[in-house]
């Protein structure tokens, strides 16, 4: 068990995890930008750290100001919650480097699912069922209209490279296809966008995997979305109907379908 836990990130992502932290019994760090010296996460957490100004590119983002923070609170582990440097390789990379544990997925796993062709040919590789789509990055518009022939729609345009579900979008026919492929294309992060088939729904779910950094990884089921979930990297829209689905996990056991309607809490 860790002694004292630095949480990379801020507002309710960082307090949820210092809640969960201070139920067990760990120590918290909290890190902020002169922006956020009196947000709740800073009060709730044991220590704070001051990261920089206010743009996160100066603050949240410096990942070699984070490393420090842990090297001078004494932490034993750093969890990124997610966006931010969550799912930065290097960072992780730089964390275990510097003594730390890291919490998450390792760093060759953040990097190789970080390009989403690469990983749909590791997950497709592994045997896990995936959502039918282009294998390939697609080079133009003409070539995504294409596909979306095959695959009917509508259709999801998501960035090769990216997360948080920036670069992902849907289309509904051939006009808006071309639109979303030249819009996602257009980002500078995008690198070269992918076509996966979506069903239309009216109650987005969304599928969710959960890495250990010691060595094993499941798919847990469908939990009910909200309207953020429209946008989230993570989501898949099917109809309520057919939300009994079965996910696997990397051992190979099928897990439990979802009730149907959202969970208990």
């Amino acid at each position: 068990m860790f002694g004292t836990l630095l949480v990379a990130n801020r507002g309710e992502i960082a307090r949820r995890v210092i809640r969960t932290a201070r139920a067990l019994g760990i120590r918290t760090v909290a890190v902020h930008s002169d922006a956020d010296a009196a947000a709740l996460h800073v009060r709730e957490a044991d220590t704070a750290v001051r990261l920089g100004p206010p743009p996160p590119a100066d603050s949240y983002l410096r990942a070699d100001r984070v490393v420090a923070a842990a090297l001078e609170t004494g932490a034993d582990a750093v969890h990124p919650g997610y966006g931010f440097l969550a799912e930065n390789a290097a960072f992780a990379q730089a964390v275990v480097d510097a003594g730390v544990a890291w919490v998450g997925p390792d760093a060759a796993t953040i990097a190789a699912l970080g390009d989403k062709v690469r990983a749909r040919s590791l997950v497709a590789a592994a045997g896990f069922p995936l959502v039918p789509g282009t294998d390939d990055p697609v080079v133009d518009a003409d070539e995504a209209v294409a596909h979306a022939a095959d695959l009917g729609y509508p259709v999801m345009v998501k960035a090769s490279a990216g997360g948080g579900g920036i670069g992902m979008r849907i289309a509904s026919d051939p006009e808006s296809l071309r639109t979303a492929f030249e819009a996602t294309a257009a980002r500078p992060s995008a690198s070269s966008p992918t076509a996966r088939s979506c069903w239309s729904a009216t109650s987005p779910t969304r599928a969710t995997s959960r890495c250990r950094s010691w060595g094993w990884a499941t798919a847990a089921s469908s939990r009910w979305g909200s309207g953020s979930a429209r946008s989230s990297a993570a989501t898949r829209r099917s109809p309520r109907r057919r939300r009994a689905w079965h996910s696997t996990t990397a051992c190979g056991r099928a897990c439990t379908p979802p009730r149907s309607g959202p969970p208990r809490r």
